[in-house]
């Protein structure tokens, strides 16, 4: 079978400090563009993807193997992938893809949550978790005790998009890096209650309305006080070696921000002007010295496809070839 993912932007978490008994509590957004992974039993375990991918898949089979004894013999492509370490989610959808398939092949009816915890999934954030399962905007309760809840799902409108920019430079934490913060207390109970504020009298009614300019509004303020959080530990609000993008995405899009540890960095934008303010973009870019990737980030209101194939007549053809 095949699985195709979404990939994660993620717009923010709001309470670090545990003040009310659950930590973070995340918002994110799925886009187009994830995963295409092929899964299929195999007499042995065969991967083919690059090398950080094929260690998420390795680890995959085998926590999947130790928690449902469903084996280690399967034949396992990564056809399409999401950039590691930028800030597009690419480890939970990965996991999560190959737990999915491999669950389905095994007859094993598993709810997302269950699946998540068992591959160590949403120890900080549900919003990778819950855009791989149902698309869409997505908003979690925050960690208490195991995966964080959806409290929110909420179709994107199909009209706005995102101007993604992912510069080259140094790329975000990955968990073994980010793991000595997040388990760590950090951040400010007064920061949190105006993230807060903010979410539920700004951008929930703001996404209802179909209001972009109020959305992307609250979508900036929120995501400075998000960094107001973090700011310890990237030198800022945002990360120095973005910040003069961010710059830009502020002045030409209706929001903007940072997606998790970065780099990308991303504008909210109607899909109609993405043509012209992508050449902008790119002017603007050449004109500062600088390199990046730039490309639209379509909403995506569903969450990951999964395409059944004739086991039997890959494995055929494969053996023939």
């Amino acid at each position: 079978m095949i699985i195709r993912t979404p990939k994660r932007l993620h717009l923010g978490l709001i309470d670090p400090t545990g003040s009310l008994g659950r930590r973070f509590g995340s918002l994110g957004v799925a886009l187009e563009g994830g995963y295409e992974v092929k899964v299929l039993p195999s007499e042995k375990l065969e991967v083919k993807a690059e090398e950080e991918d094929r260690e998420t898949v390795e680890r995959t089979v085998e926590t999947m193997n130790s928690a449902f004894e469903t084996g280690i013999g399967y034949f396992i492509e990564v056809r399409k992938a999401i950039p590691r370490h930028v800030g597009l989610g690419s480890t939970t959808q990965l996991s999560l893809a190959v737990g999915t398939g491999i669950a389905k092949l095994n007859g094993i009816n598993i709810s997302i949550e269950r699946l998540a915890k068992t591959l160590g999934r949403g120890k900080n954030s549900g919003a990778g978790i819950y855009a791989f399962a149902y698309g869409g905007f997505v908003l979690d309760g925050g960690v208490a005790n195991g995966v964080p809840p959806l409290v929110i799902r909420e179709n994107f409108p199909d009209e706005w998009a995102f101007l993604l920019v992912t510069p080259e430079v140094k790329r975000g934490l990955d968990e073994e890096e980010e793991k000595p913060i997040m388990e760590r207390a950090f951040g400010s109970v007064e920061v949190a209650r105006e993230i807060s504020h903010r979410i539920l009298l700004g951008l929930l009614p703001a996404l209802k309305e179909r209001n972009i300019r109020g959305f992307g509004k609250h979508l900036s303020a929120i995501q400075r006080l998000v960094g107001r959080h973090f700011s310890e530990f990237q030198g800022g609000e945002f990360r120095e070696d973005v910040k003069l993008i961010l710059d830009w995405l502020e002045k030409k899009t209706y929001g903007a921000g940072q997606s998790s540890w970065g780099p990308t960095v991303y504008g909210l934008v109607l899909k109609s002007e993405y043509q012209l303010l992508s050449a902008e973009i790119i002017d603007y870019l050449r004109e500062h010295g600088l390199k990046a990737k730039v490309e639209l980030g379509r909403p995506r209101n569903r969450g990951a496809e999964i395409i059944r194939e004739n086991a039997f007549l890959e494995r055929l053809i494969r053996s023939v070839a």
